[in-house]
């Protein structure tokens, strides 16, 4: 062969190899939901330039460079990665928690929490809050996942709950508090640990001045404040403190709100100085598990073994033989049909409602709780679907104070991108098979 001809075989040969290397990817075709408030995008044309968005438009009006990376997704709605604003990497489903936290505690770092990850980002779900875990290990997975070392989303951790007492044999999770200058040492430890957020809990059992320092010595350490919202109490004192958000659609089984609570929310969310109230309702878990109870298929779906070892899947499995049974889930049917009309209060009250689902709670796993979260928004509760996208990608990052970054397919923002094949807008349950993950520019499924 002549030098000539050796020199175009090179060329020839160095265009048609994977341009991923280039780190130029562009993605054409699908209708783009970009969780702004604009209209969705007909034949979109998104481009990415190593990790970030360079560009967005419509085929025809947009070109694509010659050296990019062509991803179809033609006949495919593409949104912003998925984020989950309640997590647990620590439990996977198990329906016994003290058992679980005497077998696997030694195995959160390097097993139990970065299977969860997987499973997260494998459904779409490119950045996540987890509220409650060893300290140590959620830092070190977090970390991890930052680096490239293991697979799985942004994560942004509290480490332990703080509370007034920990419950027996839950030390290395729950942190308790016995005074005010104790409970600023506690916030100062996380802090300087380099948690993303706190999370309070039983704040109802604690004294007043507690839960002040607690908020206080947060918000010197720009940390955003998230509070459990199980008992009234629980949701008078942290608006009293100025708490960031609340958690759950709890107050058991009462029809709903009492005046005071929806007087008081209603307060706090008119005050434009304080910036937005945020409110995770988890409701998934609590409506749909009659259902669940009924029919196995999702407890069957097998999606949740992934990294898993098989003697964990198979422990998980048997400590769910009898869902009926399970403790945790007791008081469900009384308070099932109470969350419509609490969760269309908050709606009412102004909150800015985030969506998360306490995945990994029993019978909740990674790979399936969000999309059924989004599920019971939409077709049991009215949200209209691009609303619900909204809480599930933009109002999260805003939340984090991460939206400079995160949150839309916009220029600038990170490459956080998913796509599924149909109208998820129409049928939003099409999220529960996401076919195209995207995170920081990099194609992981």
């Amino acid at each position: 062969m002549t030098l000539k001809k050796l020199c175009l075989a090179a060329a020839v040969m160095l265009a048609l190899a994977p341009v991923a290397n280039a780190g130029k990817l562009a993605l054409v075709g699908g209708t783009l939901v970009d969780g702004t408030l604009r209209e969705p995008i007909r034949d979109s044309v998104i481009l990415v330039d190593g990790k970030r968005i360079v560009a967005v438009g419509s085929v025809g009006d947009l070109p694509v460079p010659a050296d990019a990376e062509i991803i179809s997704t033609e006949g495919m709605t593409v949104m912003p990665g998925l984020w989950d604003m309640h997590v647990h990497l620590m439990i996977n489903g198990h329906a016994d928690y003290d058992y679980w936290d005497k077998h696997y505690l030694d195995k959160q770092r390097d097993v139990i929490m970065p299977a969860s990850a997987e499973q997260l980002l494998m459904a779409g779900i490119t950045s996540a809050r987890d509220l409650g875990g060893p300290l140590e290990d959620s830092l070190a997975v977090r970390d991890a996942i930052n680096a490239g070392k293991i697979p799985g989303p942004t994560m942004y951790m509290s480490g332990p709950f703080i509370q007034k007492k920990p419950y027996p044999g839950t030390e290395a999770f729950r942190w308790g508090v016995d005074s005010p200058a104790d409970a600023r040492a506690k916030v100062r430890r996380l802090a300087e640990a380099g948690v993303d957020v706190i999370k309070l809990i039983d704040q109802d059992q604690m004294a007043e001045a507690e839960i002040a320092a607690i908020v206080d010595e947060a918000h010197k350490h720009q940390l955003p404040v998230i509070a459990h919202a199980h008992r009234p109490e629980e949701v008078r004192r942290g608006l009293r403190h100025g708490v960031d958000g609340f958690e759950h659609t709890g107050f058991a089984a009462a029809p709903e709100f009492p005046p005071d609570v929806m007087e008081a929310l209603k307060e706090r969310t008119a005050n434009m100085a304080l910036g937005p109230l945020f409110w995770t309702p988890t409701v998934e878990g609590l409506y749909n598990f009659p259902y669940t109870v009924r029919n196995h298929e999702f407890i069957d779906n097998d999606s949740w073994h992934r990294g898993l070892p098989p003697e964990i899947v198979a422990d998980i499995r048997k400590s769910l033989e009898h869902p009926e049974r399970i403790s945790y889930f007791q008081q469900t049917p009384q308070r099932q049909p109470t969350l419509r009309r609490k969760f269309d209060q908050l709606r009412q009250a102004g909150v800015l409602m985030l969506v998360g689902t306490d995945s990994g709670i029993p019978m909740k796993f990674h790979s399936q709780s969000t999309w059924n979260e989004l599920d019971v928004w939409v077709n049991q509760f009215g949200v209209p679907a691009v609303d619900a996208i909204r809480a599930a990608t933009y109002w999260p990052a805003v939340a984090m104070r991460v939206d400079d970054k995160y949150g839309t397919v916009t220029e600038g923002k990170y490459a956080d991108i998913v796509a599924v094949r149909g109208d998820a807008l129409r049928q939003v349950a099409l999220l529960q098979d996401i076919d195209l993950v995207i995170k920081h520019g990099k194609r992981v499924k």
